[in-house]
Order: C-alpha cells, then sequence, then structure tokens
C-alpha cells in the first residue's frame, strides 16, 4: 500500500438512486455510533474498542446486497453488518456493556455473538474458524435446494491461518455456494501486509483452490455492493465459492488502547482522502441526491435513535451473579424420543429382544439407525464414502443414504468439524468421524472454543457427534494408540461418552446423535472385533450422564470406562476378590451419585483407566472422592493407569505402558490396605 492513491470514483455503477440514498444512510448510521462509542470508551462505560472508521462500505455493501435471510459470518469490524439489518441498538449497546439485555447476557464481549433472528453469526477470537462454519451453512443450502449464500468476512492477518486454507479448499472441491469476503486493511495489528504474505494480491490465493476470485476497491460502497449482489445471484443458481479480496486501510488502531504510532502518517492521510462516507456524501450532492439540509436531519435521526437506545440500554440491569444459572446454561436442553435401554440387571446387562454382534457392528448398527432416524444428519470423514472407512463402520451407507449424506472428506479435520457446526446453525446435524481418535488434535480449536462455547455465549446449540476411534493394545505406535479423554474433560460444554459394550456403544451413539450439544464419542479400536455382546435391535438411548454397575461386588470398587471395564472382569475371574466394577460410560456430564454409592458400598476405591497417569482423567475422579466421600473410605484412594510415556510401538513394551499388568497387583494391595 502505498501513500499515493487513486481517488473515489462511482460513475461505472448503475444502483439506482434510491439504493443509493439508503446505502448512504446505512455508512452513516455506524460511523456515528463509532463516534458515540469513542466517547463511551473514554468514560468507562465501555471497557474495549475495534474501529471500523474507514471501512464501513465493505460490511454495508455486503449486508445490503444480500438477502436477509442469508447467513453473515462477522470479524471485530463489521458494525455496519448489524446495523444494516437492523438489530435493535439497545440491545448492541447493551451487548458492549456487558448486561443481560445484549445477545450473550454477560458472558461475551464486543462482537462475538450471533443472532438467529438476524442471521449474523459473530466471530471467536481465534479468527479464521467462522470461515469453515459459514461452509457448513452453504452445505445445508446446498443439501436442501435452496438458492441461498452465506458469507464471512475474514482480515488479511487471518488468511494465514490454516483454517483459511481448509475452509477454501473443502468449499471449493464440494462446490458449497460461500463468499469469502476478506477485509485487507493494510495491517494484522501492527504487522504490515508485507511481512503476512509474499503474494501480490490475496485473492490469487484463490486460484490454487480452483475457485473464481477477484480484487475489489473495499471503500467505494456501489462497487462493493454490486459486486457481491451479481456474485450472489450467481452463486444461487449455480453454486460455487468465491473470493473477494475488498482494499481498505485500517485508520485507527487494532483496538483503541494500541493507538497507531506505527502507521506511517502519510498512509493514514493517503486512506482518509479515501473515507467511504464522506466522499459517497460529495457523490451524493453532486447527484442532486443529498443536500447539506437533508445531511444534518438524517444525522439528527440518527443520533436521536442512538440516544434513545443509550438510554434504554442503561436503564435495563448490570449483570449479577447466578451460580445455579451459569452451570444450568452450559448444555442446551436435550429431550430423548427413542425409549432408553432396559435397566440393568447383575445378570445381563442387555435389554431383549436382541442379537449378538460384535461392537464394530453395533457402532456401524446405531449409526445406520440413527441415519434413519434423523434424515438432517450428515456423515463426514476421510474415506468413509465408497471405502466404508479404514474401519468398515460405514460400509454400505453410500448405497443406502447417497453421496449428499455420507461424504468423503480432504484432511481438513478442523474445516469438516467447523462445517458440522455450520450445518448445525443452519438447522441441521453432523457426525464428524476422525479417522483416528489421534487426529483430533488438527481440529481441536473448533472443538474446544466454537462447539463447546457456543451455547453458553449466545444460546446457540452445536449439534455435532464427534467419533473418536481410539486406544492401545494393536501395535498402532505413539499416533494411532492414543486415549485422549482428559484433553476434553475440563471444558465445560462438551458431552463426553466412552462405552465398554456392543448395547452401549449402540446405544450411546444414538443419544450422541439425537443430543443437541456436541458430543465426543470415544470406541476402543481393539473392542472393535474381539468383543461381541447383546444388542437391542432398533433406536433406543442409552442415558448420556449414567454410569452402570458391570459387577456387583463388596471388597473394592473399581471406577473405570472403556477398556478398563474388560481388565478388571479378567482380574477378578483371576483372583476371585469380590470387586465391584463401576463402568462410568460418560464422563461429562459425570454421574456422581453412582461414584458414591460403590464408594459407600464397599469403602476401597481403584481408579483404572488406559491413559497415561499425570494428568488423566483419574486425577479428577480421586480427588472428587477424596473430598465428598472421605468419610466412606477405609484406605487410600489408588489410581492405576498407564506410564508417562508416549504409547510405544513394540509388543513388549506397550504391555509395559499398559496398565492391565499391574493391576492385579494394585486390588491386592488395596485389599489388603
Amino acid at each position: 500500500m502505498t501513500a499515493t492513491l487513486p481517488p473515489l470514483t462511482y460513475g461505472s455503477f448503475t444502483t439506482d438512486e434510491a439504493t443509493q440514498v439508503k446505502l448512504y444512510e446505512d455508512l452513516l448510521r455506524p460511523r456515528l455510533i463509532e463516534e458515540k462509542m469513542l466517547k463511551q470508551l473514554r468514560q468507562g462505560i465501555i471497557s474495549k474498542w475495534f474501529s471500523g472508521i474507514g471501512q464501513e462500505a465493505i460490511s454495508v455493501g455486503c449486508a445490503a446486497a444480500l438477502n436477509d435471510d442469508e447467513y453473515m459470518f462477522t470479524m471485530h469490524r463489521n458494525l455496519g453488518v448489524f446495523t444494516t439489518r437492523n438489530v435493535p441498538l439497545e440491545r448492541l449497546f447493551a451487548q458492549w456493556q456487558g448486561k443481560p439485555g445484549g445477545f450473550t447476557q454477560g458472558r461475551d464481549r464486543s462482537f462475538h455473538f450471533g443472532s438467529q433472528e438476524h442471521k449474523i453469526v459473530g466471530m471467536i477470537s481465534h479468527l479464521g474458524p467462522q470461515m469453515s462454519l459459514a461452509a457448513g451453512v452453504a452445505l445445508r443450502h446446498k443439501l436442501m435446494k435452496e438458492p441461498k449464500v452465506s458469507l464471512a468476512f475474514t482480515g488479511d492477518g487471518g488468511t494465514s491461518q490454516g483454517e483459511f486454507h481448509e475452509a477454501l479448499n473443502t468449499a471449493a472441491v464440494w462446490k458449497l455456494p460461500v463468499l469469502f469476503v476478506v477485509e485487507n486493511n493494510g495491517w494484522g495489528l501492527s504487522t504490515p501486509v508485507s511481512e503476512q504474505y509474499a503474494c501480490e494480491n490475496l485473492a490469487d490465493r484463490g486460484v490454487g483452490y480452483g475457485m473464481r476470485s477477484l480484487v475489489i476497491d473495499g471503500n467505494n460502497v456501489l462497487e462493493v455492493y454490486e459486486t457481491v449482489r451479481q456474485l450472489a445471484e450467481e452463486m444461487r443458481t449455480n453454486p460455487e465459492p468465491v473470493l473477494l479480496e475488498c482494499r481498505t486501510f485500517r485508520v485507527r488502531g487494532h483496538e483503541e488502547a494500541s493507538g497507531v504510532k506505527y502507521v506511517p502518517k502519510d498512509q493514514i492521510e493517503a486512506w482518509t482522502a479515501r473515507d467511504p462516507l464522506s466522499n459517497f456524501a460529495t457523490h451524493l450532492k453532486e447527484k442532486g441526491l443529498l443536500t447539506g439540509a437533508k445531511e444534518k436531519a438524517l444525522t439528527k435521526k440518527i443520533k436521536a435513535e442512538i440516544d434513545a437506545g443509550l438510554k434504554a440500554a442503561a436503564a435495563m440491569p448490570d449483570t449479577e451473579g447466578d451460580v445455579a444459572r451459569e452451570l444450568g446454561d452450559i448444555y442446551a436442553p436435550s429431550t430423548s424420543t427413542a425409549p432408553a435401554a432396559a435397566p440393568a440387571t447383575p445378570a445381563t446387562r442387555n435389554p431383549q429382544p436382541a442379537t449378538v454382534k460384535r461392537m464394530i457392528d453395533a457402532i456401524s448398527d446405531g449409526l445406520r439407525e440413527g441415519m434413519r432416524a434423523h434424515p438432517d444428519l450428515v456423515l463426514m470423514g476421510q474415506d468413509i464414502a465408497d471405502y466404508g472407512g479404514v474401519f468398515k463402520i460405514t460400509d454400505g451407507f453410500m448405497d443406502e443414504f447417497g453421496a449428499d449424506r455420507v461424504r468423503n472428506t480432504p484432511l481438513c479435520e478442523s474445516a469438516i468439524i467447523g462445517i458440522g457446526q455450520g450445518l448445525s446453525i443452519a438447522g441441521g446435524k453432523a457426525m464428524v468421524e476422525m479417522q483416528f481418535g489421534d487426529f483430533v488434535t488438527c481440529g481441536f480449536n473448533q472443538i474446544v472454543n466454537n462447539l463447546a462455547k457456543l451455547h453458553y455465549r449466545w444460546q446457540q446449540s452445536a449439534d455435532v457427534t464427534v467419533r473418536l476411534p481410539v486406544g492401545g493394545g494393536v501395535g498402532a505406535g505413539p499416533y494411532h494408540s492414543q486415549t485422549m479423554e482428559a484433553w476434553f474433560t475440563s471444558v465445560p460444554g462438551l458431552k463426553i461418552v466412552y462405552p465398554s459394550s456392543p448395547a452401549d456403544a449402540k446405544g450411546l451413539l444414538l443419544a450422541a446423535l439425537a443430543d443437541p450439544n456436541p458430543v465426543l464419542y470415544f470406541e476402543h479400536k481393539a473392542l472393535y472385533r474381539s468383543l461381541s455382546g447383546e444388542v437391542p435391535a432398533g433406536n433406543y438411548h442409552t442415558e448420556i450422564g449414567k454410569a452402570a454397575v458391570t459387577r456387583p461386588g463388596s471388597a473394592l470398587s473399581i471406577i473405570t470406562y472403556g477398556m478398563g471395564v474388560h481388565w478388571a472382569l479378567k482380574a477378578v475371574e483371576a483372583t476371585g476378590i469380590d470387586a465391584e466394577i463401576l463402568d462410568l460410560r460418560s464422563l461429562a456430564p459425570l454421574d456422581y451419585d453412582a461414584i458414591s454409592a460403590t464408594v459407600k458400598k464397599t469403602n476401597r476405591a481403584l481408579i483404572l483407566h488406559e491413559a497415561s497417569l499425570t494428568g488423566g482423567f483419574g486425577g479428577e475422579l480421586a480427588a472428587w472422592v477424596g473430598e465428598y466421600c472421605f468419610e466412606d473410605l477405609d484406605a487410600p484412594v489408588r489410581r492405576l493407569a498407564a506410564l508417562d510415556t508416549p504409547v510405544p510401538f513394540a509388543a513388549a513394551l506397550e504391555a509395559d505402558y499398559m496398565p492391565e499388568g499391574r493391576l492385579v497387583g494394585a486390588m491386592e494391595e488395596l485389599v489388603a490396605y
């Protein structure tokens, strides 16, 4: 960007006069709000502000060009989207003041919120993930054959993130009607574009993904409006993604506290001369569409709206603490429409009638029943379509449900999880398969910062189930053998299940697919074909959050899940120790009543899991038992887990790593204490 810039001109555009006048009002409104907010910032009424002064033409032009029922995914400086879509000012002001009258009830600030009513989804601070969400909305439109587009904003800095590339790649492969708008304002906080990317135009990146791309003047509201309107019309008829780079400039700091000392003064002056509001006002005056009197009257009217909104926000009560309310809003309400499995008994944990199935077949059966029960459910994962997945769980699914609902994905775990979330926002339902659970690291941000927090922040459910094939004992080494539940159990908002039997594997999967909350479904690979059991037919739910006593006993309690249940059963058979085995089944929410009941009964607790000891979920369980069941204990709480090493490959090393070989000794020591 240089200090010598061409002037703004409007003569080549064909927008009708009434729309031009309306666009001017739409530009003026966010400018006047911003000027007021800068005063409120200095007065301490709001705590932070990201100024979009000088960039309003992009937000306003895009919002005006789309239909009001088309989703827009905003960033820091897109106030013009909210005002153009007539979001009530009092709610915006309450949001920025952290009041319950805002959109997040004081739980998040600034533009970190969404509004289904206005089809706006705000960002998270990680910048890039909303592009995948927009692609998910576009996928929903395409599947439903709706002639709609979605639009996601990002900045020049955000285009360096992996999510940008994953989202563009997947959208291009799937031909999704999503418009990716890059607001290239010259700076990523204090880093100039010369230090951010080496290509001449960010739009050039679209060529590499096989998508249309173009560069326009982001300060020219008519150019933005006409370009986006034309693109949207074409994309509604012929779905495809488009990358649109809007050249503009940030004349104020990244946020007000950072200032602009790092920006060359001549650049600020040159871009200020290209101000989208004042230049467009001059154009309208030259055309006789705006007079000084009309300009003053419009300014007075908008300022009155602002004052009224501020007065209404000031009259709203301040946010007050309420622990029960906060905890209650972590999850979206869930209502099961399928029957529960019959109650477990000492003789059998499985309801009747049932047929014997391997665990892998029970999972496949559950997934098939879920697809039949939920026509909006879309399965996404690597190689899950024609190939049937690396474990063949979805073998034959594409023939029954079609390629639209059983979708092979690129190796873009983060984008695919985000697309699943976008499907949910637009009214769909998603199951995302990690080919191996270990690969979930590539989608970590989408899970812990988007899926987990969405309902708490602005009451938007995240109807996404993530299946994670995990566990060792199969000689797969460090990157295909981990069981990583402890990475997620400390993240509020996620539901986490970990079945140990074929019946529970099916019932918990069906419950997860029906639940409107994000569910991480852990399935142990070593049990796929080694474990069989009776599995009920049809669609039934095993309640999430309820543990089960696999074996009653009185000598001690083994509290475990997954493969640990089977190690415990073998150890009891080998030793004759009358241990009670509690299968947690769900790690979040956790069945504290069942844990308390078994400890009260046996007075001894051994907590067993496959993951490494340090930082493992057993530490949380042991702490809770020690704090709330102390008076029932006749011995210290004992933890038994894998070694604090990566999972090794060689059989002898893996045997040493696993806790199974140390279980009998631990049980004998605890009973003898």
